[in-house]
């Protein structure tokens, strides 16, 4: 008991320093926005949004926000500036998807029926797409999982050189024909090695080219066409890795990938260096596509499962 409360006061207050820059630019902003007033009038709701928008929640849900706001002030006749704050957090954290995951919980494994569990993961290069999947393959292996990694991102030599040397950091297999081979040989030899060993997770790491090129499409579903051959419903999960400091590019992005392959989760690293962690509410409000990490440091265990509330708890803390 005692140290599972231990950890997650250590989980929050890494989280808390990593939204650091978030809260203090959207609250000195938000300050300004309501300087003078005592009443959620048309001139507050007109400077939040302009708030919102400057913190990269994205216009359509900041839209959204501000229309939800309205409506409360209308029902309630009147909403004092005071009450801005908790309004503000109960809204966002009614848009953001996904389910909460109990700290006891984190790092599961869904049932498969005893076959691996298989996470591909896709992104533009730079975002920190393979330190993400080396992150994750640790906190899978720590928590008593047996975990392979496939090496399919060959286009690129650093990412091949950069997942074999997180292999050896955390002690799991990587899966590798070097550079310029086939990826989806790759994720076909990674998927049956898992199968072989009786791994619990394989995690496949895919090019990490510009998401406008075509064939990225056609890559893609290789991947997943050759990795059914020994598991019919793989991938069970398409994790699209984003880079939060970028802020509207990463919605660009989302929007992309979205169009080119099933997304079914996000992560979303480099939290801690931005103060545009507001993308992660618009990101998660206009795909619908659970968040279900976020990397707030440089550190393993600055990967963090998302937890809707204790985000939001965190961007406002201290906020009255």
């Amino acid at each position: 008991m005692g140290l599972f409360s231990f950890f997650s006061k250590e989980k929050k207050e890494t989280l808390n320093k990593g939204l650091e820059k978030t809260k203090t630019s959207f609250f000195s902003k938000l300050s300004k926005a309501v300087l003078g007033k005592t009443q959620v009038d048309d001139e507050v709701l007109d400077n939040l949004e302009e708030v919102l928008v400057t913190s990269d929640v994205g216009i359509e849900t900041t839209l959204k926000i501000i229309g939800r706001i309205q409506d409360r002030a209308s029902k309630d006749k009147y909403v004092s500036t005071s009450e801005l704050n908790t309004i503000l957090k109960e809204e966002i954290a009614a848009l953001l998807v996904g389910d909460t995951v109990p700290d006891s919980k984190e790092f599961e494994i869904p049932e498969t029926g005893g076959l691996p569990y298989v996470i591909m993961v896709v992104g533009v290069n730079g975002v920190g797409k393979t330190t993400t999947i080396g992150k994750l393959a640790s906190h899978y292996h720590k928590n008593g999982k047996k975990v392979v990694l496939g090496a399919a991102d060959t286009f690129r030599a650093a990412a091949v050189e950069q997942l074999e040397l997180w292999g050896k950091r955390v002690g799991v297999p990587v899966i590798s024909h070097g550079m310029n081979t086939d990826p989806a040989a790759v994720a076909f030899d990674a998927v049956k090695q898992a199968v072989d060993m009786k791994a619990d997770v394989v995690i496949i790491d895919t090019a990490g080219r510009l998401h406008t090129k075509v064939n990225l499409m056609n890559e893609l579903s290789k991947i997943k066409r050759v990795i059914q051959k020994f598991i019919p419903e793989a991938p069970h999960d398409v994790m699209l890795v984003l880079d939060g400091s970028t802020g509207q590019n990463a919605v660009i992005q989302a929007r992309e990938f979205t169009k080119a392959t099933e997304v079914t989760s996000l992560a979303i690293t480099k939290l801690d260096g931005t103060a545009k962690g507001g993308v992660v509410i618009g990101i998660s409000d206009q795909f619908q596509i659970p968040v279900r990490y976020i990397g707030v440091g440089e550190k393993m265990e600055d990967l963090q499962v998302f937890n809707k509330h204790e985000f939001v708890d965190s961007l406002f803390e201290n906020a009255n």
